[in-house]
């Protein structure tokens, strides 16, 4: 069984994403642990880059302030290094493709198995293109994780069948970011989903609230937050752990109540 479907073992997943450096290395290690501390189920590590394209401004600033700060791809698997001597939750890695690619991708995935991470999350990538890294990642047991959108459409299936992980759905069209309503069909997405696939499905983009992550988590298998982990770091900066510790618990209540 792939160690990310330990995720979803227990009921419905939260899932929160942290941008990795911001504002620094230290406070991320403190978010993490308070996150999996307070009932998150998976954890979406963000690898910043420079133009981060599926990105709302949100996570935008996030990238850029790690980046100023100097964070890089060799200190994060050091962090992660350090993390994984506690953290025994499942953890997968958010970034772009010409991140793995300037670091080199059988270098960098091989690195993922060592150090703990069980799944990386690539959102430019086309389905069509996945075996650039596809190869790599089974070789070192490392899930590659589909994302279906709206857009996906009769591609919805395909993709499914192939999927391994857990499959990412984005809740609707553009970029990352909190919303007040989410009107697009997730139900008939996650039907053709589950009639394709065992693998299970988590909702993201858009979810901030409790009561928005219980409806995701009805419709799907577990919901993924993170504009709103965000700005809680952009506004207690090196202190907002304990502040994500309180946000990660009640929105776990959310979705267990979905």
């Amino acid at each position: 069984m792939s160690n990310i479907a330990r995720a979803f073992e227990n009921g419905k997943a939260f899932i929160p994403f942290i941008t990795c450096g911001d504002p620094d290395l230290e406070t991320t290690a403190a978010v993490v642990r308070a996150a999996a501390a307070n009932g998150a189920d998976l954890i979406e590590l963000g690898i910043p880059f420079s133009d981060p394209t599926a990105e709302g401004p949100v996570i935008q600033g996030a990238n850029l302030r790690a980046l100023s700060g100097g964070v890089r791809t060799d200190k994060i698997f050091d962090l992660v290094r350090e993390m994984r001597r506690d953290i025994t939750i499942p953890m997968v890695f958010m970034t772009y493709a010409n991140v793995v690619f300037s670091y080199g991708t059988e270098r960098f995935i091989s690195t993922c198995r060592e150090i703990g991470i069980d799944g990386l999350i690539i959102p430019d990538l086309p389905f069509e293109e996945k075996d650039e890294f596809l190869p790599a990642c089974h070789k070192y047991g490392v899930d590659l994780i589909s994302l279906i959108a709206p857009t996906s459409q009769n591609r919805i299936a395909m993709i499914a069948r192939e999927a391994e992980g857990f499959i990412y759905i984005v809740s609707s069209l553009g970029v990352t970011g909190t919303r007040s309503e989410i009107t697009t069909d997730l139900g008939s997405i996650v039907r053709v989903v589950r009639e394709n696939t065992e693998v299970p499905c988590a909702i993201g983009f858009g979810i901030s609230t409790p009561e928005q992550a219980g409806k995701m988590a009805a419709i799907a298998d577990g919901a993924i937050v993170g504009s709103a982990i965000i700005k809680l770091l952009e506004k207690y900066g090196k202190d907002a752990a304990g502040y994500v510790g309180e946000y990660v618990k009640k929105m776990k209540e959310g979705v267990m109540a979905g």
